[in-house]
């Protein structure tokens, strides 16, 4: 099946209406998002800052970029003008960092907080008691050029299905948390899990994003 075929078989057979579909563009080219963005679909996602930019420039401009991957505070400026989303906003400093860049592009950057849910020391996140911290903190109240939209958490890398659903599980408690005591506000309901191997799981736990790639586009295009 083409990538339009692709997307239109996940909206339609694998998502449910209320969960966003954002498709993982990384390492795709510009004619293949197009395919993509003709079938109707408008949430992509990067992990790079470079080539979001680089593709953001190259594509229409009612398209949804969601920064997925990890970032640089050095390099949170040259995607504050227009990123839709950060997924990966894993500490106070970068949190501050946005909102200063925020701030000067005279908008407010929405974002999720990644929480470290998984079993490998690889992965980046938050955990409740760092959030916790900087939630209550007069600091905090003072960011107005951020909106914190939900949360963010990656589940290890694994086949054994019932840890990854504990993990999950686990995820949705720190929102659930954070939620009741720090953050009550309208703004506060997404919880970005699941990807092309686990987004069932995720999606039954209680998901309202989930990030596919490889089903979407096919394998990832590496250039040496």
């Amino acid at each position: 099946m083409s990538v339009s075929d692709n997307i239109k078989y996940f909206l339609t057979n694998e998502i449910p209406s209320n969960v966003k579909l954002i498709a993982v563009s990384k390492t795709k080219s510009v004619e293949t998002i197009l395919e993509a963005y003709q079938s109707g679909h408008r949430i992509f996602g990067e992990n790079k800052v470079q080539e979001l930019v680089d593709k953001y420039h190259a594509l229409p401009k009612d398209i949804e970029w969601h920064m997925i991957g990890h970032v640089q505070s050095n390099k949170v400026k040259y995607i504050a003008p227009f990123v839709s989303l950060i997924h990966g906003v894993d500490s106070f400093k970068l949190l501050q960092v946005i909102n200063k860049e925020g701030e000067k592009k005279k908008r407010k950057i929405n974002c999720l907080l990644q929480f470290h849910i998984a079993k490998e020391e690889t992965k980046f996140g938050l955990d409740l008691v760092e959030a916790n911290e900087f939630l209550s903190s007069e600091e905090f109240e003072n960011l107005k050029n951020v909106c914190i939209c939900g949360v963010m958490g990656m589940a290890t890398y694994t086949e054994d299905l019932d840890l990854i659903r504990s993990e999950f599980k686990e995820l949705v408690y720190i929102f659930n948390q954070l939620k009741n005591t720090y953050l009550p506000n309208s703004d506060f309901t997404e919880i970005s899990m699941g990807m092309s191997g686990d987004y069932k799981i995720a999606i039954e736990e209680g998901a309202t994003m989930v990030r596919i790639g490889s089903l979407l586009f096919g394998a990832r295009n590496y250039i040496q």
